[in-house]
């Protein structure tokens, strides 16, 4: 019973310190929580993502992660070949401990995209607002006051405030992003090479925190983010590789997220006519460095993608509990035809 106390206690924390992010293990699949700038950079028309995450397995009590998200194409020509924008919508849900302690948020991103003819160099901008909530119930927290010796007492009177401040806020971030597509300028099979850089700036307008009232709030720190991602077919043969970096600076606090996922390519598709695409099966590891690593499974297949990660904690935090954190994702894009029937007209 002593970990409802450090539970506790951690997120106490939250008020002499600065709060932090929430993070997912598979950031491809995260696009909008990356960067506003992704929004609309996809292959495809309309893209929905579901994803969510189960954390510290081994801490007996719930840490869950939910998000939902979904972007679209506004203006986009076939080929691909004309500005256009993007326009995203995202939420999540993420809550935990004894206290459920809850942190929800839902926000629009709006992204201008600049394709450079048809030579697969896309630059993309991207802006992002919306807002923040969070709770907590500390009616079902036990202190160390409530200690007998030999147990936790419930019915001995803490000495502790038994609730917790709900507060809204709003938040703003923006982001560039750079790709370059080299399928879209060769028909060449088994030669296909994709780059993608981008940086980000989140909680940008530092919005305020305010747990308790009559007690002066914390500011979000801002978070600044840069990626890079390499997509390389293997000359001649059906495998590729598909390499990521990730780097997350909040406040004094820094995340650093890279790995490699081996693709095997199950089915192939025309590289002229786009009626049909590519699927795949991929494997890999990721490392969040001095935290975890992290095996993934991934399957591509007619627009759709699963994948499955599991956290392996090696830091320090493995001796409070004795599992990890499993995570899910699903998406579908959209890869044919636009429901919206706003895109430009076909060449």
């Amino acid at each position: 019973m002593r970990r409802v106390v450090g539970l506790y206690v951690m997120m106490m924390l939250c008020g002499v310190t600065y709060a932090q992010d929430l993070h997912f293990g598979q950031t491809a699949q995260t696009p909008l929580l990356v960067n506003p700038a992704c929004a609309g950079v996809f292959d495809g028309w309309e893209r929905v993502i579901l994803n969510h995450r189960n954390q510290w397995l081994g801490a007996n009590t719930q840490f869950m992660t939910t998000s939902v998200a979904a972007d679209v194409n506004i203006g986009k020509s076939q080929l691909n070949d004309r500005a256009h924008f993007g326009v995203g919508l995202m939420f999540f849900n993420d809550i935990g401990g004894d206290s459920k302690f809850g942190n929800q948020t839902g926000s629009l991103t709006l992204s201008g995209i600049l394709p450079m003819g048809r030579s697969g160099h896309i630059l993309s901008a991207g802006i992002q607002g919306g807002f923040g909530s969070r709770k907590a119930d500390l009616s079902g927290v036990l202190f160390r006051s409530q200690w007998t010796g030999s147990e936790f007492d419930p019915t001995i009177a803490s000495g502790e405030m038994n609730s917790a401040t709900s507060f809204r806020y709003m938040d703003a971030s923006a982001g560039i992003y750079y790709v370059f597509d080299g399928g879209q300028s060769t028909f060449s099979r088994n030669n296909t090479f994709k780059l993608q850089i981008g940086a980000a700036g989140y909680h940008l307008n530092s919005p305020e925190l305010k747990y308790s009232s009559g007690v002066s709030g914390e500011r979000l720190h801002r978070k600044y983010v840069g990626h890079l991602g390499v997509v390389a077919d293997f000359p001649g043969s059906v495998w590729a590789i598909d390499g990521s970096v990730l780097q997350f600076i909040q406040g004094g606090h820094y995340e650093t997220i890279f790995g490699t996922m081996l693709r095997y390519r199950f089915e192939d598709g025309t590289k002229i006519t786009g009626l049909s695409h590519d699927a795949f099966f991929g494997f890999g590891v990721y490392h969040r460095l001095k935290d975890a690593i992290i095996p993934s499974v991934m399957v591509d297949w007619k627009g759709f993608q699963f994948g499955v990660s599991y956290d392996i904690t090696i830091s320090d935090l493995r001796r409070a509990y004795g599992g990890g954190s499993l995570e899910f994702s699903l998406s579908f894009t959209n890869r044919h035809d636009a429901l919206f029937k706003t895109k430009a007209r076909r060449i």
